[in-house]
């Protein structure tokens, strides 16, 4: 970025706007930063800040013991990272009680010091060493004899080493690099367990991928499996001596190579394993977070399905399927329940209760639950509407979250007199008529189930999921008037207590007719407002600019605008209007003559043509199930349409109709090198695909989405047949790719 763009951002976050806010209507001022741009601009430039506030802190503290120099202040000034400054803090710290200290309370730092110039030979060292021992009558400062005195003293050298900054720098930036981790299998070790790819394991730390570090990680917290990391010895005990070996010593030397070599066994090496291990961590956390946050923020984009009689099918064995009808307005109407599954089997009975639903309510789609019976009651569905030769449809959604959200205060405040499974099947039909609104009831780690989401720092990820949630939510925006306070409270600025007053003062009001009546709200103070607005509609209103997402402090330009530029007077404005002259030749001047920002002008255009502008809408609508209920139905090289349910570092797990999903691995998923499957697939996203190998005993699916011109039975004889493989071009980067991943996944 430009220094000037910098500046302005610093300044716009400094004045307290939101990161929505700045990304949304301070477009020419940031260069038209994305959200996550600015976020990741507001991290470091947070680090950056609490980086000099603690460089500050510690020349003070140095200053105050009188042992600041100019070369430690422009070291300290000149740190990049708060581990550089911590490490040239280090040898000025108050010491708790150490062997050094103890040391050093024995009067033993002269000794010490000679140690550090090893000109002495051995014999004199040893007899220097003898004018130290002495008798006290007290342990803290006797010294009983040579050897205690020279024990002592290596110990105040070893001390003195390992705050050596410059030399942990040097070291630690090395074995960042070439510092490898084994693993090694323990007693308790399950050889056929989630694990058992990384018994004896061993790997590059850097080059571990993040779901390979939090794996053994997690191995090690349940005792399977004991870490160690191998550094480079040779490498660090020649760095050593270099920093504190004399070029010219005596045979003293062997004392002061003791002291190093405890240094590097008792203090380095343990403090050198706990910071790069500490440092993988962390990335590992944000390389993994950010997935679980892609992933989350497109299932929160999914298109809503509007305009449907949605009935929730909530399935189980044993005891009983829970049904739930929600009209198109989100309106609960009836419940009942059915008994189609084992042990029951009462179908025939539960044919006719959906039939007199459907016919009763005129329902137009059906929506199970991905659980527990799923697949089953789909089978049953779907014979239902064959039977009837019914025009409903029928799609599979995921119920992650569903069970927190129906056990909360928040549903027993929507639907007191309701059963908790009842609750349950009326949240899986809201979550496919609206997810967003829907899915913000619930905490964002509840949503979505993921693997290592307990292995992960809970504070920083529930940190980078809220600020997901909340992008989303304000690029969307809220009908003010509809709006619970779970959605309320992730526009900016918008807390969950003022969200809560929303609510309230609505509820005591009947609703909002306009912006300026939400300024009355309790808590909701200027600045407040003036975040939020933007992100805000109402759709009963007495200003026809509230519906948009127009902010109030320019209605008087926008008015003069359209009354002067398109010849539309107030009182005749409604909306959308249709402009069928291209005006984009015209925007700059009207910029200037109307006091707008260029980029916020545009917006205003696309928003009285669009009042209710939803990103969503762009989106491809979500597809409903087909008739593939049962893996025996597949064949190899069949087509198929899917929904992408989950995205991994190699995987993508795509639900094709059956119990479990399909998956598709990176190489199958274009016809060029993928490093990534976030580049290519996200959640939600339809996929075609087609099947490469049926595992029915595991009910798995290998699945590929190639444009791939081969049949299946050169495909077949190719895999099975490694000659054919060594005779392929190797320029043929489809077929050896494809290859590739069917070698993986077999």
């Amino acid at each position: 970025m430009k220094p000037s763009i910098v500046r302005s951002i610093i300044q716009l976050l400094d004045e307290g706007n939101t990161v929505p806010f700045i990304a949304r209507y301070r477009k020419e001022l940031t260069e038209w930063a994305t959200d996550e741009q600015l976020r990741d601009f507001n991290e470091m430039y947070t680090y950056t800040r609490n980086l000099e506030a603690r460089k500050a802190d510690v020349i003070r503290l140095i200053e105050e013991k009188w042992l600041m120099t100019d070369e430690l202040r422009k070291q300290i000034m000149e740190a990049e990272t708060l581990a550089r400054v911590e490490d040239l803090y280090r040898p000025f710290k108050e010491k708790k009680n150490t062997k050094a200290t103890i040391a050093k309370a024995k009067w033993l730092d002269p000794l010490a010091d000679i140690l550090r110039k090893a000109d002495l030979s051995k014999e004199d060292f040893e007899i220097e060493a003898a004018k130290f021992v002495k008798d006290t009558w007290d342990i803290k400062t006797s010294v009983k004899d040579v050897q205690e005195a020279i024990w002592w003293a290596k110990d105040i050298v070893a001390e003195d080493v390992s705050d050596h900054a410059d030399l942990r720098e040097t070291i630690k930036t090395r074995e960042e690099n070439f510092a490898i981790l084994e693993t090694k299998a323990t007693k308790t070790f399950e050889e056929n367990g989630v694990y058992k790819v990384y018994a004896n394991y061993s790997k590059k730390l850097w080059e571990m991928p993040s779901y390979a570090y939090l794996a053994v990680s997690r191995a090690e917290k349940e005792k399977q499996l004991s870490l160690k990391l191998n550094f480079s010895d040779d490498k660090i005990w020649e760095d050593t001596k270099s920093f504190f070996v004399p070029k010219q010593y005596w045979t003293s030397i062997v004392y002061l190579e003791e002291a190093l070599q405890d240094w590097l066994k008792r203090l380095l090496l343990p403090s050198l394993e706990r910071e790069l291990r500490s440092d993988k961590k962390r990335w590992s956390d944000e390389a993994a977070i950010k997935v679980f946050g892609d992933n989350l923020k497109n299932l929160l984009l999914a298109p809503p399905i509007k305009w449907m009689n949605v009935l929730g099918f909530d399935p189980a064995f044993r005891t009983w399927c829970k049904l739930a009808v929600v009209d198109q307005t989100w309106k609960f109407l009836e419940k009942t329940v059915i008994y189609p599954t084992e042990p029951q089997n009462k179908v025939q009975e539960a044919r006719d209760t959906l039939k007199k639903l459907v016919d009763q309510y005129k329902i137009d789609l059906i929506v199970i639950w991905n659980g527990t019976a799923s697949r089953e009651s789909e089978k049953i569905v779907n014979e239902f509407i064959k039977k009837y030769k019914l025009s409903v449809k029928y799609m599979i959604t995921s119920e992650s979250g569903a069970s927190v959200y129906s056990a909360s205060k928040l549903a027993q405040d929507e639907y007191p007199d309701l059963d908790v499974t009842i609750r349950w099947a009326i949240s899986i039909a809201h979550r496919v008529q609206d997810p967003l609104a829907e899915l913000t009831k619930i905490d964002p780690k509840a949503i979505w189930v993921w693997q290592y989401q307990h292995d992960v720092d809970q504070k920083y990820l529930k940190e980078k999921l809220d600020e997901k949630v909340e992008d989303v939510v304000n690029s969307v925006g809220v009908d003010v008037n509809t709006a619970s306070y779970t959605l309320l409270q992730y526009i900016a600025w918008l807390s969950e207590t003022v969200a809560k007053n929303v609510v309230e003062y609505r509820d005591a009001n009947w609703k909002f007719t306009s912006k300026a009546q939400i300024k009355k709200v309790k808590w909701l103070g200027p600045k407040a407002y003036e975040q939020a607005i933007w992100f805000m509609r109402i759709k009963w209103w007495k200003e026809i600019l509230d519906e948009t997402g127009i902010h109030p402090e320019i209605h008087k330009q926008v008015y003069s605008l359209i009354e002067t530029e398109f010849g539309i007077k107030k009182k005749d404005l409604k909306l959308p209007i249709e402009l069928h002259d291209n005006f984009d030749w015209k925007l700059r001047d009207w910029a200037t003559k109307y006091d707008i920002w260029f980029e916020t002008l545009k917006d205003v255009i696309a928003e009285l043509q669009r009042p209710w502008l939803d990103p969503r809408d762009e989106l491809e609508a979500p597809c409903f199930a087909s008739d593939i209920v049962d893996i025996k139905n597949l064949t190899i090289w069949m087509q198929l349409q899917g929904i992408v349910r989950n995205v991994t570092d190699f995987w993508a797990f795509v639900d094709i109709g059956l119990h479990s999903d399909g998956l598709v691995h990176k190489s199958q998923m274009a016809n060029y090198f993928v490093t990534s499957p976030t580049d290519v697939v996200k959640v939600g996203q339809q996929v075609k695909v087609r099947v490469l190998e049926i595992d029915l005993e595991r009910e798995k699916v290998s699945l590929t989405m190639k444009d791939d011109n081969w049949t299946p039975q050169i495909k077949q004889e190719i895999k099975h047949d490694s000659q054919k493989f060594q005779n392929i071009q190797k320029d043929d980067e489809v077929s050896e790719s494809w290859l590739r991943g069917n070698i993986t996944f077999s």
